[in-house]
């Protein structure tokens, strides 16, 4: 009849859903948190107030790839 019992693996189904559930939540919490670009360059939860200068802030900006090398010469010659 049944080789399991009556249930089988029934109770055991719940945990990979749970499993799937609990991975995708942390990987999403991961990503809006930063994820892999929260270097010392790259902390996109750095206040960027009157601390910083132009300067510090453009080459921020390039060294996270926000701008290219050739934005980054044309800023860097408008600043200087």
């Amino acid at each position: 009849m049944w080789i399991n019992g009556a249930w089988g693996w029934m109770p055991w189904m719940w945990i990979f859903p749970l499993v799937f559930l609990v991975l995708m939540v942390t990987f999403i919490v991961y990503m809006m948190r930063g994820g892999m670009g929260n270097g010392p360059m790259c902390d996109s939860h750095q206040s960027h107030g009157s601390s910083t200068t132009a300067r510090e802030q453009l080459d921020r900006r390039y060294a996270c790839g926000e701008i290219s090398r050739e934005e980054y010469r044309q800023i860097r010659k408008d600043l200087d």
